[in-house]
């Protein structure tokens, strides 16, 4: 169970992970190895699942983002798992969902043109067989968070300072 403190060093780390563990420490007051230890735990137990950079688009040529929705006519498990395999295999789908509705996948894809979504485009009718594709091009973000709202844990009784 997650209590006060390691929420608010969640919402640190979600913020910035470089942030040195003493800080942190500092920050929601405590010394450097309860909070160390706390880390640990959040990490063991999968609440803290990676640490990464999180990079420019433009910076990186990935600056156009696409929202492709796939219909299939193959609703089983075997068609699932290959198709899986496929988008695992691909850069430039960044998240990958089954959806419910009109729309049985979601994908978030990332190019740095039209050109290159065509050529991904055709790579991946290419490689499974899809009943429809429809792609949406985003024409401004608006907002990007890769911070999940914390407000929604329920919380353990405070564990203490330790």
């Amino acid at each position: 169970m997650i209590d006060r403190l390691d929420r608010k060093i969640l919402q640190i780390l979600q913020e910035d992970a470089t942030i040195p563990v003493a800080e942190i420490g500092r920050r929601v007051g405590l010394s450097t190895t309860p909070c160390w230890r706390r880390i640990q735990k959040l990490e063991e137990d999968r609440v803290i699942t990676k640490r990464v950079a999180v990079l420019d688009p433009k910076k990186v040529n990935a600056k156009v983002t696409v929202f492709v929705s796939i219909t299939t006519s193959q609703h089983n498990e075997e068609w699932l798992k290959r198709f899986a395999e496929v988008i695992r295999d691909v850069p430039e789908v960044v998240e990958f969902y089954r959806m419910s509705g009109q729309v049985d996948y979601l994908l978030r894809v990332v190019v740095p043109d039209i050109e290159a979504y065509d050529l991904f485009y055709k790579r991946l009718i290419s490689r499974i067989d899809i009943a429809d594709v429809s792609s949406a091009f985003a024409m401004e973000q608006i907002k990007y968070a890769t911070a999940l709202p914390l407000n929604y844990i329920p919380l353990e009784k405070d564990k203490g300072m330790a």
